[in-house]
C-alpha cells in the first residue's frame, strides 16, 4: 500500500512510534533514528526478556522498521540525518521546538535540505498556546483533559484516577498516522510538502469530548459536561451465576425485547419509568433491573438466549485470557513468530484488511543501530 514511501522517524516512547508502526505495517520504509547506546525508551517496556533493549512493547510498536543510532550533536551524525532527510518523503520527530532548532532540524532547516519534505512535529501541546514548552506524558494529558475526573463521576470515589492504558499516547499516534497520510495525499496532488503539527493535548481533548462535551456544547450551556449514559454507575458488567456479562440495550426496541425476556416488560409502563424517562434517567432503572435478573443463569445460557433474540452481549473476560479468544484465534490476530534475536513471541496483526492488497509479512523490530552500517552506506552512495 505504501511501498516506496520513506519516513525518517525521530520519535520516542509510544505516540510517534505507534503512528509510524501503522505506516510500516502498510509497507512504508521507516528508518528509526535513535540515541546511541540507550535507544528509544520503548525498548525497555517489558520484563523478563534476556536482552532488555528488546522489550515486549518494542517488538510490536517498532516492528518493520530499520534502526540507526545517531548523536545529532556530532557533525558527522548530523550529516547522515541530513542525507536521510534529502531522500525522504516524511520527517517525523517529537523533540521540543527549541531543541530541534538548535540542532538545525526545524522546518526551515529541513525544507532547505528537501523542499517538498512533509515535516511532522509531534508535540505535547499546540505550539501557539501558553503550554507550548511543557513536557507531556500520558498521565499529564489524561489529567489536563479532565479524563481523570470520569471515574469519580461513576463510583463516587472523589479521587481523580487515570484510565489504566496509554490511551492518550495511542490516540495521538492514530492522529499522527492520519496526518501523515493526509499530507502524502496533498503532496501527490500538488507536489507540495508542508509542516504538520500533531499536538497530543488537542488530539486527546478532541477524542474525549466527542461525547463528553455534551450539554456544555451550547452557548449558554443547557447542562454540565459529561455523557450521562457513560457516567451512569449502574451501567456496568452484569453478574451471572458464574461470571459477568456485558449487555447493551441501546435502542428502545432492544430494551423492550430484553425486558420481555426477563418478564419485566410491565415496568416500561409504570409512572416511575415514565417520570425517569422524561428526565433522561430511565436507563438507570433498566440497568438495575438487568442486574437483578442476570444472576439466575450462567453466562453461556444468557449469551445463547441473547443471540437468539438479537440482543448485543458478550462475556466479560480477563485481560490474561484475550490471547486465547476463539474469534481472534480463528482470524489469526495473534501470530506466533520467532524473532532472530529474541526467540518466540506473539505479534498482533494489522486490524484493517484491504481488498486491493495481499497480506504481507511484517518485518521484525530492530536492535539499536541494527541497520546503522547499511543505512550509512546507502546515504554515502547517494551522495556519491
Amino acid at each position: 500500500m505504501l511501498e516506496g514511501i520513506r519516513i525518517v522517524d525521530l520519535t520516542t516512547v509510544i505516540f510517534g512510534p505507534y503512528a509510524t508502526q501503522m505506516l510500516a505495517d502498510l509497507g512504508a520504509e521507516v528508518i528509526k533514528v535513535e540515541t546511541p547506546g540507550l535507544g528509544d525508551i520503548s525498548r525497555y517496556l517489558g520484563n523478563g526478556i534476556p536482552d532488555p533493549t528488546m522489550g515486549s512493547i518494542h517488538l510490536n510498536v517498532n516492528r518493520g522498521k530499520r534502526s540507526i543510532a545517531l548523536d545529532l550533536k556530532k557533525p558527522g551524525d548530523a550529516a547522515v540525518l541530513r542525507g536521510l532527510i534529502a531522500d525522504a518523503d516524511v520527517f517525523f520527530h517529537n523533540v521540543r521546538g527549541k531543541a530541534i532548532a538548535r540542532l538545525g532540524f526545524d522546518y526551515d532547516g529541513c525544507k532547505a535540505i528537501k523542499p517538498d519534505i512533509i515535516y511532522v512535529h509531534g508535540t505535547g501541546f499546540g505550539q501557539d498556546g501558553p503550554y507550548a514548552d511543557l513536557q507531556a506524558y500520558d498521565d499529564v494529558i489524561q489529567a489536563a483533559t479532565g479524563t481523570t475526573s470520569l471515574l469519580p463521576r461513576v463510583d463516587d470515589d472523589p479521587r481523580p484516577r487515570y484510565l489504566p492504558s496509554l490511551i492518550a499516547d495511542k490516540v495521538a499516534g492514530q492522529y499522527g498516522a492520519q496526518a501523515i497520510l493526509a499530507a502524502l495525499v496533498h503532496k501527490l496532488r500538488t507536489g507540495e510538502g508542508q509542516a504538520v503539527e500533531v499536538a497530543m493535548f488537542e488530539c486527546f481533548t478532541s477524542f474525549m469530548m466527542v461525547e463528553h462535551l455534551r450539554d456544555a456544547t451550547l452557548e449558554p450551556p443547557i447542562g454540565p459536561a459529561g455523557y450521562p449514559r457513560q457516567l451512569d454507575p449502574t451501567r456496568q458488567p452484569f453478574p451471572t451465576s458464574d461470571g459477568f456479562v456485558a449487555i447493551v440495550p441501546y435502542t428502545p426496541e432492544s430494551t423492550a425485547r430484553l425486558l420481555a425476556l426477563f418478564g419485566s416488560a410491565p415496568m416500561l409502563g409504570t409512572p416511575e419509568f415514565e417520570a425517569a424517562k422524561a428526565k433522561g434517567r430511565h436507563m438507570t432503572l433498566v440497568y438495575s433491573e438487568i442486574a437483578r435478573q442476570t444472576p439466575a443463569r450462567t453466562t453461556d445460557d444468557w449469551l445463547a438466549l441473547f443471540a437468539e433474540n438479537d440482543i448485543p452481549a458478550m462475556a466479560v473476560r480477563d485481560l490474561q485470557d484475550i490471547r486465547e479468544d476463539p474469534h481472534l484465534a480463528a482470524t489469526g490476530f495473534f501470530r506466533h513468530r520467532v524473532h532472530p534475536d529474541v526467540g518466540g513471541f506473539y505479534e498482533m496483526q494489522p486490524p484493517v484488511k484491504y481488498g486491493a492488497a495481499s497480506p504481507r509479512d511484517i518485518g521484525f523490530a530492530p536492535r539499536i543501530d541494527g541497520d546503522g552500517a547499511a543505512i550509512r552506506a546507502e546515504v554515502a552512495a547517494r551522495r556519491g
